[in-house]
């Protein structure tokens, strides 16, 4: 089936703003898009009177490269963030349709269905089973105006991979719903993407980052993986220039081969310290519980969650609270650092049992 037969209507009819550089024509002396013809004085301002790409096509032949897949099926935003606000606008219609996620997760995929007017449908997970998934439950959930299935594997913030159940949660919407798989630490996992299942399944969506492994949180580039028909209709619906020129070059430098190689190299490196971090929380009297993770960070419980982020923060380390969410109480969410950061944090952490 046709994702679009689920979208909205009179998006799919849409026709998109018709932006300067959409045209498809190019020259010397560009006086089409109203841009200053000065390119500006500041070091800064290299070339940047002029709009960028609305879909930079070297970047997005080379994150094809890197994901597998085709250029075809990239579309390239302002952050996952962007892709899921898109997604939601594309197929929910306010006040009728719903969408679904396990809980915790990240807290977008509510607050974007809020912002549209769509219902968000809650599976709460049981930090008791390591917040595994049950599919039936969560299939349970779906009706007829379900649009959109969230599931962030690996899980922020608990760190659980939920690839094995992708297959068949997505055959089971087949027709129903689009499976909305978000990505953003699956370099930290040793799992392959679900990329690789796109060509068995029209009604699956992967979100994927360069924020996270490749270290570009504040250039912003986020990017769908999709069939062609949900990448074209996200792209209608889409501000006409999503990414900034600086980080379209700062993207196309992190994916230089050399570049490439080191990222590898600090994946494994920080994979190797969530190891000795989680093996390290684990002896602390101040620690309840550390959850497996096959992210950059580690879900912790402690026996008091206020004292030990209160002691971390006195010794300059800032951590995140996910206390006040049902089923964390007194849960911190640590991010993996450098071995020197993570000593001070077990340091700081082990200073507060004496």
């Amino acid at each position: 089936m046709n994702m679009l037969a689920r979208a909205r209507a009179e998006l799919v009819a849409l026709k998109p703003y018709a932006s300067a550089r959409r045209s498809g024509f190019d020259a010397r002396i560009r006086l089409d898009a109203n841009e200053s013809p000065w390119a500006g004085d500041a070091a800064y301002a290299d070339a940047l009177n002029r709009y960028p790409e609305p879909q930079p096509e070297l970047l997005r032949q080379r994150i094809a490269a890197l994901y597998s897949t085709t250029a075809q099926r990239i579309w390239i935003g302002r952050g996952s963030d962007e892709a899921i606000d898109l997604l939601l606008r594309a197929f929910c219609v306010a006040g009728r349709d719903n969408v679904v996620a396990p809980v915790p997760t990240f807290g977008m995929y509510r607050i974007g269905a809020t912002v549209q007017g769509a219902q968000f449908r809650p599976l709460a997970l049981n930090a008791g089973t390591g917040f595994a998934l049950d599919t039936d439950a969560l299939l349970a959930l779906v009706d007829g105006d379900t649009k959109l299935v969230f599931l962030c594997s690996p899980n922020n913030p608990v760190g659980t991979l939920y690839h094995a159940q992708i297959d068949a949660l997505a055959t089971a919407l087949a027709g129903r719903a689009l499976l909305v798989v978000d990505e953003a630490y699956i370099e930290f996992a040793d799992a392959p993407s679900a990329i690789a299942l796109l060509d068995r399944h029209a009604n699956l969506a992967v979100l994927r980052t360069l924020s996270k492994a490749h270290g570009l949180a504040g250039a912003r580039v986020g990017v769908l993986v999709a069939r062609e028909d949900v990448v074209d209709l996200v792209a209608r619906i889409a501000p006409p220039y999503p990414l900034p020129a600086p980080s379209v070059r700062a993207a196309l430098a992190a994916l230089d081969d050399d570049v490439l190689a080191r990222t590898r190299e600090r994946v494994a490196m920080l994979v190797r310290e969530r190891e000795r971090l989680r093996e390290s929380f684990a002896t602390l009297d101040c620690v309840d519980r550390v959850w497996p993770s096959t992210g950059n960070f580690l879900l912790v419980r402690f026996d008091d969650a206020k004292t030990a982020f209160a002691r971390l923060l006195d010794h300059g380390i800032l951590v995140r609270d996910f206390s006040a969410q049902a089923g964390l109480a007194n849960c911190l969410r640590i991010s993996v650092g450098l071995p020197a950061q993570n000593d001070a944090v077990i340091a700081a952490l082990a200073g507060s049992m004496r």
